[in-house]
């Protein structure tokens, strides 16, 4: 490093234009990329130009390695020169950015090589294993590559997909080719500029703990990972591909209940898909054509593209997201419109309704109307027969809807209930295979009933950020599966002369109305995580007494104490709090683990007889969870700033 560059940064940490940390870290990545010019001309270029903030977000901290993984930018807002290089297919800058909180070369590298010397000590005398898939977002193959080198260097053998699959495979073909471990390389439904890597273990659940703190003790203690990783002697990369796509395939049949019905009415039923410029495509439009549905597919989003040219984010949580399919829908006469990330692991829908428009439907509610159709269908097909409901489960988070809950008590099934993050319902799914003793070469009926004879057998799981799952082939949530089951559902209720918006009305009518709202604060960058930060802990040790009108009658804070699950396993710590504010009201608050939000969580519900108005209960009940969000925004945003003491 120049004196001249030494003297620019002491400037700007002396006049509070760049951290102490971050001089750190630029100080420390320009001395270990010295054999990287194109680093350290990127590094100079920024401090040249004087690009304090940009500097500030990509060197603040050291991307962590998280429970799940990594995530972060992998294009700056600012791009150099150097890390444009010769633009890429896409106009895709040639080089990921430079900083240690960027998800690039450097990170992925130490992630990998973390993971390897991990496996190393648990599997003690067996070469690494892994097994590695990515998204269609920029830089997701080039990762893959190297992730898969680093395995093979270390002596062991990594699976590599030939191209772009989704999270769920990833999952099942953890298990499937016994692998110690898996990675997608992924952000899911961040935007285009970010990228991130998901971390698996043999159960091919995102890993939990004790594993977790273990992986992450191993990255943190890799000091100088290797770029360019060489392999000789019995490390190797394996291509994989169709093989095990076949095999996902058939774990996916396992889903379908009502098989004849699907074929008759799938023929009949017009279903539009959009995999968003994502992996959906590899493998939806084979699936429903197998099941005998009729697809229609948004030819513009059909395509992988890390851009996602067509929608503002890739996200089928948002409206906007499914413009494309509502449009084609309208034009062909569609029943109904879905949609996947681009991973594959979140499916959003539109539904026609009676005067022939298009209504979003919300998460909660997918998953509502999927938990009831699958236990009122297996108690009708005797998969589950009375005194057998104690051995089955419904799983969801505690930021999922009560409805589903209830929907479980009234058939007499056990709710389990979460944290947020599907890793905790793979978890669960673990557990309930090991104490049935192992699937091994079963067909799925012996299965089933030597799970409910000896463990637990899982009737369906999600969350209300739209992931979903309906069996154990996977361990984590499985947009594809979503797919045919929501789409079995839709088609059931055309076989008996409805649709599934009547349905969902016909749900809150015998259960209750629920409703729910999700309130998020976004605040990027190095001071947004500090305020994230300032504000959730100012919840904990400075609770309001009155929310937004209503007396807080009890808080549950699930980073202090121990609480256990209806099972008896201990729920891991997490700084997430609930808020009890009575008569079916309550409000969680937690910060994000993958995005830089502040995320509000607003539940509430009425009962509603059989003649009363529900649209006009529908309105009400939903002016309260906004008016209860109105007051949380200001109350919020007053505690990020510190003004709450």
């Amino acid at each position: 490093m120049s004196t001249e560059f030494k003297q620019a940064i002491e400037s700007a940490v002396q006049e509070k234009k760049l951290s102490t940390d971050s001089a750190e870290n630029v100080g420390r990545l320009m001395r270990e990329s010295k054999q990287v010019p194109r680093m350290v001309a990127s590094i100079q270029e920024l401090v040249d130009t004087c690009e304090w903030e940009e500097l500030n977000d990509r060197f603040f901290r050291t991307l962590a390695f998280g429970t799940g993984g990594l995530r972060g930018r992998t294009i700056g807002k600012v791009v150099t020169k150097a890390e444009m290089g010769k633009p890429t297919a896409l106009g895709r800058p040639e080089f990921p950015a430079v900083g240690t909180n960027c998800m690039n070369e450097g990170n992925v590298a130490k992630a990998t090589q973390g993971l390897v010397n991990y496996l190393k000590k648990n599997f003690p005398g067996q070469p690494p294993r892994v097994v590695f898939a990515h998204d269609t977002r920029f830089f997701s193959r080039e990762f893959a590559e190297l992730a898969a080198k680093t395995v093979a260097a270390a002596g062991g053998t990594a699976y590599l997909f030939s191209e772009d699959r989704s999270t769920p495979e990833l999952s099942f073909a953890v298990r499937h080719l016994g692998a110690q471990a898996g990675v997608e390389i992924t952000a899911s439904h961040n935007p285009s500029h970010d990228n991130g890597y998901k971390a698996y273990f043999s159960d091919g659940a995102q890993i939990v703990e004790p594993h977790a703190s273990g992986i992450i003790r191993e990255v943190e203690a890799v000091r100088e990972p290797n770029l360019n990783p060489q392999w000789e002697g019995g490390g190797k990369v394996v291509s994989i591909g169709a093989e095990v796509d076949e095999e996902y395939q058939l774990g996916l049949r396992e889903l379908i209940l009502e098989e004849e019905m699907l074929k008759k009415e799938g023929k009949a039923l017009k279903v539009v898909f959009s995999p968003l410029h994502g992996t959906g495509g590899r493998i939806v439009p084979e699936m429903l054509a197998r099941a005998g549905v009729k697809v229609l597919l948004v030819k513009e989003q059909e395509k992988g593209d890390g851009r996602f040219p067509t929608v503002k984010s890739p996200n089928p949580e948002n409206g906007e997201a499914l413009a494309m399919g509502i449009e084609l829908a309208k034009k062909e006469g569609g029943d109904l419109v879905l949609a996947t990330d681009p991973d594959g692991d979140r499916m959003g829908v539109a539904l026609r309704n009676r005067d022939g428009e298009y209504e979003l439907i919300t998460g909660n509610q997918i998953g509502s109307l999927l938990a009831a159709y699958r236990i009122d269908r297996m108690r009708a097909k005797g998969w589950i027969q009375l005194g057998q409901e104690k051995s089955c489960c419904l799983i969801k988070t505690f930021v999922t809807t009560d409805l589903q809950k209830e929907i479980a008590a009234v058939a007499g099934i056990r709710c389990v209930e979460t944290l947020t993050g599907f890793k905790y319902i793979g978890e669960k799914l673990g557990i309930y295979e090991k104490q049935a003793g192992g699937r091994g070469k079963m067909g799925a009926e012996e299965w089933r009933k030597k799970r409910m004879e000896k463990s637990t057998f899982f009737v369906f799981g999600g969350e209300e950020s739209y992931g979903y799952s309906g069996g154990d082939y996977v361990r984590d949530k499985d947009a594809n599966g979503a797919v045919l089951m929501f789409v079995e559902a839709a088609a059931w209720a055309k076989s008996q002369g409805r649709d599934l918006l009547e349905e969902m009305d016909e749900i809150y009518r015998r259960h209750g109305l629920y409703l729910e709202k999700l309130g998020t604060l976004e605040m990027p960058g190095a001071e947004g995580a500090k305020q994230i930060a300032q504000a959730v802990e100012s919840y904990q040790s400075r609770p309001p007494k009155v929310w937004g009108g209503r007396k807080v009658v009890g808080v549950i804070d699930f980073e202090k104490g121990c609480h256990r699950d209806v099972e008896g396993q201990e729920i891991p710590k997490e700084r997430m709090l609930i808020f009890d504010l009575g008569e079916g009201f309550r409000v969680a608050v937690r910060a994000s683990g993958t995005e830089p939000k502040m995320k509000c969580y607003f539940f509430g519900k009425r009962k509603v007889g059989a003649t009363e108005d529900l649209g006009r209960a529908k309105q009400e009940l939903a002016g309260e969870l906004n008016e209860l969000w109105s007051w949380t925004q200001a109350d919020a945003k007053k505690r990020a700033q510190g003004e709450v003491r």
